[in-house]
């Protein structure tokens, strides 16, 4: 049961990439002058949850058995 819920914490925790849905709104409803920016910081924030959330969701679901 641990497993499975940390596969899909980090299935779903991704979605706030510039690459999604709601990221690509969210770049596209920012300023002009503000949409580089806004991008690269939704790029740094994706890429850090996809290395932070299974490792985490792992360790407390599955190692701890926080489940």
């Amino acid at each position: 049961m641990g497993l499975v819920a940390a596969l899909s914490i980090s299935a779903s925790v991704v979605d706030s990439s510039p690459f999604s849905t709601t990221g690509a709104l969210v770049v596209a409803n920012s300023p002009k002058d503000e949409q580089d920016t806004v991008y690269r910081q939704l790029m740094i924030w994706g890429f850090s949850l996809v290395l932070i959330a299974p490792l985490l969701s792992w360790t407390v679901l599955v190692c701890m058995g926080g489940w």
